[in-house]
């Protein structure tokens, strides 16, 4: 991305926050539960909170300081200095995404990589609009991928090659929701939810005195097809998170290329998994294993879920040759949550 836009664009960002973001109220009963939303990191966010007073300027003051830790749209930020090589000491936000970004690579095999950026630009998608990379080119830009290629040592990130850039889109609005969660938590609120970017985190009840509800939308296949809810999942005290590739892609000689880029062979993944829905204790963990499943695909992704523990998900793929049947899988945690 041409500096001059990321900068313009922050500046539209931050504009936005400031002045677009809203407070409202609804009571239900002797309960008064709050309601803020606004724009960030280049997404909405949308808070809801029981609580006798508003908060909404502590939670957008709270979001513009993780901003400008982890936001590559900041052009100040601590991730976009470190991308261009700057000397500059890491805070605890960027550490705990860093360290869990580490931890999820290894135990995904390298599928979940917030290396990835070059081969995502190279292939259309991200901040460049490039053209369609050969083999000597993708061969290449894996030499610039890879979380095993950088150590933090005393609040500062070692990289092997300087061309290696950082990009936590893919974990870093699951985490931004257990922050103002831990925010809220903080002041004694019991009951709220936390969606950020489509990733949520929720605790307590919901206005009406039951479990949050969250729809996962139902794959589009066809062009110009309308998105409906398949699915209604009921969660409390958990992180949810979807990830999918049927939106965002592009045409190449009559095929249809996905936007999810396999970071172990620098190549679009070709399966049938439509979408993941991920749940887990914390929103972090449900954001970052639902982007590697969209990476395994269908089998790879049952194998793996049912190794971690307190970690349940939502698969849904497209059946054979049939272009317009989409199924479903679910692990036993998860079906309990689906409303049916």
């Amino acid at each position: 991305m041409d500096k001059r836009y990321a900068r313009s664009w922050w500046a539209v960002v931050l504009f936005l926050v400031v002045f677009l973001s809203t407070s409202t109220i609804r009571r239900c009963g002797k309960n008064t539960y709050r309601y803020d939303e606004g724009l960030i990191f280049g997404t909405f966010y949308h808070i809801t909170y029981k609580y006798p007073e508003s908060l909404s300027e502590e939670i957008k003051n709270r979001l513009l300081q993780f901003d400008a830790s982890l936001s590559p749209f900041n052009d100040t930020s601590i991730i976009s200095r470190i991308n261009r090589n700057e000397p500059v000491e890491t805070d605890r936000w960027f550490e705990h995404v860093f360290n869990a970004s580490q931890r999820i690579y290894t135990r995904t095999g390298g599928t979940f990589d917030p290396t990835v950026s070059p081969l995502v630009n190279a292939w259309g998608f991200g901040f460049k609009k490039g053209v369609i990379p050969d083999s000597v080119q993708v061969d290449s830009l894996l030499r610039q991928v890879g979380m095993n290629k950088l150590t933090l040592e005393n609040h500062r990130i070692l990289k092997s090659d300087t061309c290696i850039t950082l990009n936590f889109s893919a974990i870093a609005k699951g985490y931004a929701c257990d922050v103002i969660g831990q925010l809220l938590s903080d002041k004694g609120i019991d009951d709220f939810m936390v969606e950020i970017g489509g990733e949520v985190f929720a605790r307590g009840k919901n206005p009406e005195g039951k479990m949050w509800r969250v729809g996962v939308n139902r794959p589009t296949i066809a062009d110009g097809e309308a998105g409906t809810i398949e699915e209604i999942v009921q969660i409390t005290d958990a992180g949810l998170a979807t990830s999918g590739n049927y939106r965002n892609y592009r045409m190449v000689d009559g095929k249809r290329i996905a936007h999810t880029i396999d970071p172990v062979t620098g190549y679009p993944v070709q399966h049938t998994l439509l979408s993941a829905t991920v749940m887990a204790p914390d929103c972090m963990t449900a954001d970052a294993y639902a982007t590697a499943f969209m990476v395994m695909g269908l089998e790879r992704s049952k194998a793996l879920v049912d190794s971690l523990p307190g970690v349940e998900a939502l698969f849904l793929y497209q059946n054979g040759s049939d272009t317009t049947r989409i199924d479903y899988w679910a692990t036993p945690g998860m079906r309990e949550k689906m409303e049916r």
